[in-house]
C-alpha cells in the first residue's frame, strides 16, 4: 500500500492505540477549530472510514480520514476526504500529499468510484480533484466556496453521476459545511 514519500515517513492504518496522538495532532494543527468531536466520532467505529497516519521516527506527524459514503441515486461507492492534518513542525515536507496519495490508492484498490473534498482547490487540484458540479454536498455551499467542493474519479470511467452525497450522520451538521 505505501508509496514512496518523504524520507523516513511511514504510512499505515491507524488503530485505536493511536487515538490520543491523533487528537493531539488535530489540536496542534488546528488550534482555532474544534475538529476533535468529528475526529473522535469518525474513529470511534460508528462510521466506515479509512484512517491513515504518517509516522516519523515513532512520532505521529500526520493523519487523513476518508469516510465511505454513497451517491444513492446511482448506487455509487464514494469517499469523503476529511479531515487531513499534519503537525505544524512538519509542514512543507510532502507528508500531507503522501497521506492523500496513499489514501486514494487504497480507495481505488477497494473499488471506490469517486472521492470528494471541501478544501483549497490549489492544494487538492494537485491530486486531480476538480470543482464538483454534479454531486451535491449535504448543504448548499456559500458562493465563495463553490470551487472548494471538489470531486475526483477513481476509476477508469469518468464519473458522470448526478445526485447528492449520502454521508453518515456525524457529517450532517450544518456548521461543518459553512463559514
Amino acid at each position: 500500500m505505501p508509496t514512496a514519500g518523504p524520507e523516513g515517513i511511514e504510512v499505515r492504518d491507524s488503530t485505536c492505540r493511536d487515538l490520543a496522538a491523533i487528537e493531539q495532532l488535530y489540536h496542534a494543527a488546528f488550534p482555532e477549530e474544534d475538529l476533535l468531536p468529528v475526529v473522535t466520532e469518525l474513529l470511534s467505529g460508528q462510521a466506515d472510514v479509512l484512517s491513515l497516519i504518517a509516522m516519523d521516527d515513532g512520532l505521529l506527524v500526520g493523519n487523513v480520514i476518508f469516510t465511505f459514503c454513497t451517491v444513492p441515486e446511482h448506487n455509487v461507492r464514494a469517499a469523503l476526504l476529511a479531515p487531513l492534518a499534519v503537525s505544524p513542525d512538519n509542514h512543507k515536507q510532502g507528508i500531507g500529499g503522501h497521506l492523500v496519495h496513499n489514501g486514494l490508492a487504497c480507495l481505488r484498490d477497494d473499488g471506490v468510484a469517486c472521492a470528494f473534498v471541501l478544501g483549497d482547490p490549489t492544494y487538492y487540484g494537485r491530486f486531480g480533484f476538480q470543482p464538483e458540479h454534479l454531486v451535491a454536498p449535504p448543504y448548499p455551499m456559500p458562493g465563495s466556496w463553490q470551487d472548494a467542493w471538489q470531486g475526483l474519479s477513481l476509476s477508469s470511467q469518468p464519473t458522470q453521476h448526478i445526485g447528492s452525497l449520502c454521508l453518515p450522520e456525524m457529517w450532517l451538521k450544518r456548521k461543518l459545511w459553512s463559514a
